[in-house]
């Protein structure tokens, strides 16, 4: 069988890959590499040993799930929203309908800014149907019930055939992520409500106003409280030392990106992927639930209380308590709270899965409504990076500066003990990858790798957190900061629209000095920080 970008297919198709695309918004940080070439057996054999078997049974709460880390599982949702605030990529749904031809003419339809289009839409002039009648305060969903912590939790906003009203469809794509955006239409309404009765700003606000305030306190949250979340300190200080003054350390930059590099968006920024657990508990009233369920209901009807997908409207007792996903260090009165679960169920964060080689099982087969061919998200990563012609991670390794990890310590597998035995060099699995593995699996095991060196010998696997490495990092960090570098009305530029006064968070909505997902997810919730 002919392999992907080899042999004869790669010689018809080289000059219409990725590598000559020229208009758009993507761009590459490395132009003068050249493509990796894979066989197509090689990164299916790849994907099906970076993807979980099925589970007998789902580990009992209040035990340890060896598969988790040190990160609270709102983070791995977070990514997913910051991501579809960075990119559209057509080719996720659209893949299996264009020719490489098509390709070139690609673009990304998001503004590769930190900017919540994806919330904002086009604004209220352009798309009123988001807004209140006052143009300042964003639309909400029904009310839900479910979290006595929250009397107010909203479902997102919704037409009459089921339909999101917002700024991206995509974050009406699961359950968690479609909730996070309602947490953050609220958060815009409570900044809309601070800035006004506060007098903040000596003046009215009006929306965009407001719209700054929100998309600065995000573009906070993200540099202080999210990246050093997922990458390693040394990579995170070598590129946010100051976080008014960050140098994005890749080569090819100015101190700033206007445009999304597909290094980043194909394979650094999907580190997520391997983050993702099968299922989540919501509340104290609904049992868990997994991410996808091939139960279709009566007739094949989906059932919307089967899993956590989306693109349909929620349970309304399906309200998340956030307090599963992330510490938020709520204090004062406890609720009354009655309910079959409530007296069993510690309500404490979730963790997401660690950063390593290994997807959750469910994520081999995605229901049809998400993806079909191929169904496993492992080798849609592979191919798509084959597709748009990305480097091998040990070449971008090498032009950062990076000690290029050796073949016979790049493994992949679970980053648990009891599957310490099964882990496999990336040659083992194919010999094909001598050398020169695909950027998204050597970012994803140089994780792996480089944590338990950090660690040292004698530490458990299952007690060393895992963080991005020295390429994973710079790339997601350095791209972060460039972005941020390049816009100019982002957090970094307000000293040029507030007379030369640097942006902090307001003081009432942070904790301890610090502003950061929690205290977001408070504020929305008219909680104090």
């Amino acid at each position: 069988m002919t392999g992907l970008y080899h042999g004869t297919w790669w010689e018809q198709h080289k000059k219409e890959s990725f590598t000559a695309l020229q208009p758009g918004r993507f761009t590459r940080l490395l132009p003068k590499l050249d493509p990796a070439k894979f066989d197509l057996p090689d990164l299916e054999r790849l994907a099906r040993r970076m993807t979980s078997g099925q589970e007998h049974s789902p580990t009992p709460e209040g035990d340890r799930d060896t598969e988790e880390g040190t990160i609270p599982a709102a983070y791995t949702y977070l990514g997913q929203f910051v991501d579809h605030d960075l990119t559209f990529d057509p080719t996720s749904q659209l893949r299996q309908f264009l020719t490489p031809s098509q390709i070139n003419g690609l673009e990304d339809y998001r503004t590769p800014r930190f900017d919540l289009d994806n919330l904002y839409g086009r604004g209220p002039a352009d798309q009123p149907y988001m807004y209140e009648q006052d143009g300042i305060h964003m639309l909400l969903g029904e009310r839900m019930s479910g979290n006595p912590f929250d009397r107010e939790a909203r479902q997102i906003p919704r037409g009459s055939n089921g339909r999101a009203l917002i700024g991206d469809p995509r974050n009406d794509e699961n359950r968690i992520v479609a909730q996070l955006h309602a947490s953050f239409l609220r958060f815009h309404n409570r900044v809309a409500d601070y800035l006004a009765k506060a007098k903040y700003l000596g003046k009215k606000p009006g929306f965009e106003d407001v719209r700054n305030w929100v998309r600065w306190h995000y573009q906070w949250m993200l540099v202080t409280d999210y990246l050093p979340m997922v990458v390693n300190k040394e990579t995170y200080q070598r590129v946010f030392a100051d976080p008014h003054h960050p140098t994005p350390r890749l080569p090819g930059l100015r101190g700033h990106l206007k445009l999304m590099p597909v290094e980043f968006s194909v394979a650094a920024f999907r580190f997520g992927h391997s983050m993702i657990r099968p299922e989540y508990r919501l509340n104290t009233t609904v049992e868990r639930r997994p991410i996808f369920s091939r139960n279709r209901g009566v007739r094949g009807r989906a059932d919307d209380a089967a899993d956590l997908g989306g693109f349909r409207p929620i349970p309304s007792d399906w309200a998340i308590d956030w307090q599963f996903f992330i510490n938020l260090e709520q204090h004062g009165a406890t609720p009354a709270v009655t309910g079959p679960l409530f007296d069993r169920i510690q309500r404490s964060p979730q963790m997401a899965y660690k950063i390593d080689t290994s997807l959750a099982s469910p994520l081999g087969h995605l229901p049809p409504r998400i993806a079909k061919d191929p169904s496993r998200l492992a080798l849609r990563n592979l191919r798509r990076g084959a597709t748009f012609g990305l480097p091998c991670g040990q070449d971008v390794a090498a032009v950062l500066g990076e000690k290029v990890i050796a073949d016979e310590y790049l493994v992949i597998g679970k980053a648990t003990a009891k599957d310490q035995k099964k882990l496999r060099p990336l040659t083992q699995i194919a010999t094909g990858f001598a050398g020169k593995a695909p950027l998204w699996a050597y970012i994803l095991s140089e994780a792996q790798v480089t944590s338990w060196q950090r660690a040292g010998a004698g530490a458990s696997l299952d007690d060393i957190p895992i963080k991005l490495g020295p390429v994973g990092g710079r790339i997601v960090a350095g791209v972060f900061a460039a972005l941020l570098r390049g816009d100019s009305t982002s957090y970094l530029r307000t000293d040029d629209l507030r007379g030369g006064v640097p942006f902090t968070p307001i003081p009432d909505f942070c904790r301890d000095g610090t502003f950061g997902l929690a205290q977001l997810i408070n504020v929305a919730l008219e909680r104090a920080p």
